[in-house]
């Protein structure tokens, strides 16, 4: 089956299509000639995916699906939450956000976080929503050099390692996005019966 994957972001392409397995193949938007930035600013995570479902659907007619991922960190209030991407900057600049965090983080004595992904899914043009959630702490530097975002910086609940000591396989199968892929895959797969 192939699914438009509204991202052309290389790791989530990897991670997500390692979970999804040979059965479905992703397309990506500049795949489909939609070469401009999709729009995201909404103030959950949850408006974010549907706005970026819905307007790759609403360019293509196609299935496609979208997500939005955030950090929320339980001392910062739940920051940097929707805002995680441009944390720092109008950019994806994964190193100032890593160093605003740590900034921020500073004396705090709660390191408890959660990564949460909430992705839409637009098919036959009905939306569902899937979500997972993965609970960990922020440590104050950064180890390992997998993975990308705050991967380096975050050890979920349960193991000693960052996400970024881990292989892809081993963060595919406890990750936020993972979680909430292999929710999107159960469904998929119901729906083809």
């Amino acid at each position: 089956m192939k699914i438009i994957f509204a991202t052309n972001n290389a790791h989530k392409l990897s991670e997500v299509q390692a979970v999804l397995g040979d059965g479905f193949t992703l397309v990506t938007p500049r795949e489909c000639g939609i070469t401009e930035d999709i729009p995201e600013d909404q103030d959950t995570l949850e408006g974010n995916a549907s706005q970026k479902s819905h307007y790759l659907y609403d360019r293509t007619r196609e299935d496609c699906f979208a997500d939005d991922t955030g950090l929320e960190v339980e001392a910062l209030g739940g920051a940097p939450g929707v805002h995680s991407a441009r944390y720092a900057t109008d950019g994806h600049d994964f190193d100032a956000n890593n160093r605003l965090l740590l900034k921020n983080m500073e004396g705090k004595t709660n390191r408890k976080a959660r990564f949460r992904t909430v992705i839409s899914l637009i098919i036959n043009g009905e939306e569902h929503q899937f979500e997972g959630i993965v609970e960990g702490r922020i440590i104050d530097h950064e180890i390992g050099h997998e993975g990308f975002g705050y991967d380096p910086m975050f050890i979920p609940d349960g193991y000693d390692r960052t996400f970024a000591q881990m292989t892809a396989e081993e963060k595919n199968a406890i990750s936020h996005r993972g979680r909430a892929v292999k929710k999107l895959v159960a469904y998929l797969q119901s729906i083809e019966k």
